[in-house]
């Protein structure tokens, strides 16, 4: 009898310890059910995560760096909410708090923010004309202060879809009026590809795949004024894409320490890496692929039949897990999570550098 006993309790010390090891640093980790996640970090090394389930937006977060996170808690119930294929809500720190848009399928677009008593609140309607971003596709970004620009595909005017964005001054309270940022003197912009933006300063740069010439080939614009208007769209690399279609992969950018961009994005089954007027480096092959800066170095991350890649600094490259479309965000100074889908399951991934 006394050694089934210590048999149970080793069995018992077993489970424990392989529980205890899914949920440290080094060992993906379920962070909750559901899909389109995007995370952002505050000034307090706070990682939140917005994500979708239905029709709820859900929250999460973690202040220990990504070890385990909060047990995930209702924003608001919003009929038609839009989180599949690239498209869900995001969400952007400020000095206040934590901001979030999301959009339903009738294409409105609507605000959150989280206020010192760590309610959310639902602010003002982001698009000033109804029902105009059918293809539900956001972007959110922040200066870290209580400026944001959020950007969207935009149908108003002439049914074509084009990039709108708005300014926020309070930290996501209220919405300036929409202005255009880009629209295809040829066709639309890709009609099914997410457009990604980054904020830093008075900077916002927003990137997208373009459709001009036949070609579907990735494009950056610029607003040096918080987003009050934008430059000239600049191609980025050298090479184009040639498609009568959509590959609905819209890559992803990041700045380094320096403020040069970085952007990441896929041509054909190949991944590319390129600064905006040089020329694009494959580092890969597959699909949905993310980037981030530590300092002046790149990680970047990918599906890959299945599985996720992430390419590292030092040039190795490394399998941290099952699903597709990673973010990826810096926790400390050699330390990035990586956040997926895997299904119907967000998951996460911390690599120390």
């Amino acid at each position: 009898m006394k050694g089934l006993i210590i048999i149970f309790f080793s069995l018992l010390l077993f489970v424990a310890c392989k529980q205890q090891h899914q949920s440290n640093h080094t060992g993906v980790i379920l962070i909750a059910n559901g899909r389109m996640p995007s995370i952002t970090k505050d000034g307090m090394e706070v990682i939140h995560i917005v994500y979708g389930t239905g029709d709820s937006i859900m929250y999460t977060s973690s202040n220990n760096k990504g070890i385990s996170f909060s047990s995930p808690e209702l924003i608001d119930s919003l009929k038609g909410l839009v989180a599949y294929a690239t498209r869900g809500p995001q969400i952007a720190a400020t000095r206040g708090g934590v901001a979030i848009i999301a959009v339903n399928k009738s294409g409105d677009i609507f605000s959150y923010v989280k206020d010192q008593t760590n309610r959310w609140i639902k602010t003002q309607r982001v698009n000033d004309a109804d029902t105009i971003d059918k293809e539900g596709f956001l972007g959110l970004s922040s200066d870290n202060e209580n400026n944001l620009f959020a950007i969207w595909t935009d149908l108003r005017n002439d049914h074509r879809n084009k990039i709108f964005g708005a300014r926020s001054m309070d930290g996501g309270k209220s919405w300036q009026k929409n202005i255009l940022v880009y629209a295809s003197p040829d066709h639309n912009i890709c009609e099914c590809c997410k457009p990604s933006v980054v904020m830093k300063k008075n900077n916002v740069f927003v990137m997208f795949r373009n459709f001009l010439d036949g070609n579907r080939d990735l494009y950056m614009i610029q607003s040096a004024n918080k987003g009050e208007t934008f430059g000239k769209a600049q191609k980025l690399g050298k090479g184009s894409w040639a498609l009568n279609g959509c590959p609905m992969d819209g890559g992803s950018l990041a700045l380094n320490d320096k403020g040069s961009v970085q952007t990441v994005w896929r041509r054909q089954s190949k991944i590319y890496s390129c600064e905006p007027g040089g020329e694009e480096k494959i580092i890969g092959e597959g699909r949905g692929c993310g980037i981030e800066t530590i300092g002046n170095k790149n990680i970047y991350a990918w599906s890959e039949n299945g599985n996720i890649i992430c390419l590292l600094p030092d040039g190795s490259t490394r399998t941290i897990g099952v699903g597709s479309l990673p973010l990826l965000k810096s926790v400390s100074g050699n330390e990035v999570i990586f956040i997926w889908a895997n299904d119907t399951r967000i998951e996460s991934y911390v690599l120390h550098l």
